[in-house]
């Protein structure tokens, strides 16, 4: 048997998005998040309703959501797969204020609430280099008393150095979503060339990373939650865009067209 050729056979590998969601857990668990799970086909109220976004909202057409022809239901509306994994915390939160109400969990023993969701995501639109219809997404959200700005740039400051191995700063910048207020774009310090400007920050020494903000207290109210005791942080990011980023990556289709030649350097 030891004068056996060596087997060559090719071994599998992980893919780069596998890959990247298993560092992102590993690093959100570490300091102290739990990691939420859901489904991926939902119903309005969860996508949309319940995050403070409008009957009127244009996410809402048909160019941006996929609808699905099954049953409308009375209370939650059209069935829908899900533009973003914000559904996966409106659950969550209504299924821990319901165990408060329900006495299976005490009040203190609830909060705060820390998770982390990752999943699959879809829009309805064209694809391109930066674009698909299904790409994966990681949302993350702190709900608790006393809970504030300080601590989003905190946490998001000690995820993107651990993420990219070196310390990065983070910068706020004033913009709008539904489902917090204040909302902000979130863009970090470059990391190839630490502020100074490159061709990946395309010489503003940031990058524009992901939306984020104080959860609206309507979008706690909707889930049971006193807006009056408690407040929180919300954020969300591609994680496909952190891959393209990290791994140099030019075309987000990369990581979908099955060739294994990009498949098999990692």
């Amino acid at each position: 048997m030891e004068n056996l050729p060596k087997n060559n056979e090719n071994i599998g590998h992980l893919h780069p998005i596998t890959i990247l969601s298993s560092k992102i857990i590993n690093i959100f668990t570490k300091m102290g998040f739990d990691v939420a799970d859901g489904r991926e086909l939902e119903r309005e109220w969860f996508n949309f309703d319940a995050l403070n976004v409008p009957k009127d909202h244009p996410s809402r057409d048909m160019q941006d959501t996929f609808f699905l022809k099954l049953k409308e239901d009375e209370k939650f509306g059209k069935a829908v797969l899900r533009t973003h994994t914000s559904s996966v915390q409106i659950r969550y939160m209504t299924e821990k204020a319901k165990e408060i109400i329900e006495g299976k969990i005490k009040e203190n023993d609830a909060f705060p609430v820390a998770i982390i969701c990752p999943g699959k995501v879809y829009r309805n639109e064209a694809t391109d280099a930066t674009h698909e219809a299904q790409f994966h997404q990681v949302e993350g959200l702190l709900v608790g008393e006393n809970i504030s700005m300080a601590n989003l740039k905190a946490v998001l400051e000690k995820f993107f150095s651990e993420f990219f191995s070196k310390d990065i700063d983070v910068l706020f910048r004033s913009s709008y979503f539904p489902f917090v207020e204040p909302g902000l774009e979130v863009a970090m310090k470059c990391f190839k060339c630490d502020g100074k400007g490159c061709n990946i920050c395309k010489n503003t020494g940031y990058i524009e990373i992901m939306g984020a903000g104080m959860v609206h207290p309507k979008v706690l109210e909707n889930c049971g939650i006193d807006s009056r005791k408690y407040s929180g942080f919300a954020f969300g990011c591609g994680i496909d865009r952190l891959a393209m980023l990290k791994y140099g990556l030019d075309d987000i289709r990369l990581l979908y067209n099955g060739d294994l030649r990009v498949i098999n350097q990692f």
